[in-house]
């Protein structure tokens, strides 16, 4: 079979046998040299939607802040009631019981200042700022379980995705981005 003027650069070409002609040139890199990937310029869609779920935490902790101090003064309201004054056993346990749920309620928000903290830094923090939401996730997640009613449910499910999308290639890729 005839290929025609082997010399002409219009012709059609004939396949080399390996060993033959010049060697490949590697491929140009479609993002400047160096080898590096490029930088994400925008927030992955998983790591918004993550932020956004952080936030969402940081509300129905703050919910959970209105329900406990709301308990709170309900106790110390009924502490203060004729009826139960001569009550010694209910005075003692209300006396224990206030420090104890203004405790609860001093750590509920300080975690829930914890995830606006978090999801403020999505933008600018780096792989630090990932790590610790996910475990900040996994520990959600965990506390969630326990009394799991329709709150713990919540916080579970949110915690887990929070983890899981910050936790993929693409959020990865977002936290260890150059910075300018």
């Amino acid at each position: 079979m005839s290929f025609g003027d082997p010399n002409n650069p219009y012709g059609q070409q004939q396949g080399q046998q390996p060993g033959y002609g010049y060697p490949q040139a590697p491929p140009v890199q479609p993002y400047g040299g160096g080898g590096y990937a490029p930088v994400p310029q925008e927030m992955p869609g998983g790591v918004k939607a993550a932020r956004v779920m952080l936030f969402v935490i940081g509300g129905l902790q703050l919910i959970g802040v209105i329900f406990g101090a709301l308990t709170a003064f309900g106790v110390s309201a009924a502490k203060d009631d004729p009826a139960l004054r001569d009550e010694l056993q209910f005075q003692e346990a209300a006396d224990l019981s206030i420090g104890v749920i203004w405790f609860i309620v001093a750590l509920i928000l300080a975690w829930g200042v914890f995830a606006v903290f978090l999801a403020a830094k999505f933008g600018s923090g780096g792989n630090g700022i990932r790590v610790t939401t996910m475990v900040f996730g996994i520990i959600t997640a965990v506390l969630g379980i326990y009394p799991f009613i329709l709150v713990g449910l919540v916080h579970t499910v949110l915690a887990i995705l929070v983890a899981v999308f910050v936790g993929k290639s693409d959020g990865g890729a977002w936290f260890n981005r150059q910075r300018a």
